[in-house]
């Protein structure tokens, strides 16, 4: 059932016409003579212009540092958060330069291929002849030159001995690896502290 809607009585018709007399329209109607505008004639779309451009290098705007951060901890920072294995008394002459390596091998020169047989032979040689303490000599490594995106580093066979140290074969035989003090080639070399042999 359809309810039929109310018809407004006088007095509310009367006062919605006074409300309505105080308001102003959004939008006046137009007067129905008033003659259409004119169109106006569209404009052409402007014409895209591609910038010239030049050739360029990446970075090339970028200063010239005569240096470059590594991100990567140092060699000697790495060495230095190993856990000492080794005695602590022993530990602190080595590294203070207090003890006399027993034998050392001079790696400079050599590519890695050589290297790291020589230094395979040269360790299991000395741990053979009980040897404890033994010198690495890696050198300090030449800066090249670094044009490319990924930064090379300083001295190759310097970063890599440390890691051969851990690996088989070497791994079972070494003890404990530190940088060594100044008068034995300091960050140039390492000590190597060997295991007894069995």
């Amino acid at each position: 059932m359809t309810r039929r809607p109310r018809k407004l009585t006088p007095e509310e018709r009367d006062l919605w016409s006074r409300v309505a007399a105080t308001t102003t329209a959004f939008h006046p109607p137009r007067p129905a003579h008033e003659p259409p505008a004119p169109a106006t004639p569209a404009k052409p779309a402007p014409k895209k212009v591609h910038p010239e451009v030049k050739d360029f290098r990446i970075g090339q705007s970028a200063p010239g540092y005569a240096f470059r951060h590594d991100l990567a901890p140092s060699i000697a920072d790495q060495l230095a958060r190993q856990p000492v294995v080794m005695d602590r008394k022993t530990h602190r002459h080595m590294t203070r330069g207090k003890l006399e390596p027993e034998a050392k091998i001079d790696l400079h020169g050599m590519t890695l291929a050589q290297a790291h047989p020589e230094l395979i032979r040269f360790i299991l040689n000395a741990q053979d002849r009980g040897c404890r303490l033994v010198l690495v000599i890696t050198g300090k490594g030449k800066r090249g030159l670094d044009d490319g995106p990924i930064p090379q580093r300083q001295g190759v066979l310097r970063h890599q001995v440390p890691h051969w140290l851990r690996l088989p074969p070497l791994g079972g035989a070494v003890m404990q690896v530190t940088e060594a003090h100044l008068k034995h080639g300091g960050s140039g070399a390492y000590y190597v502290y060997l295991r007894r042999g069995r």
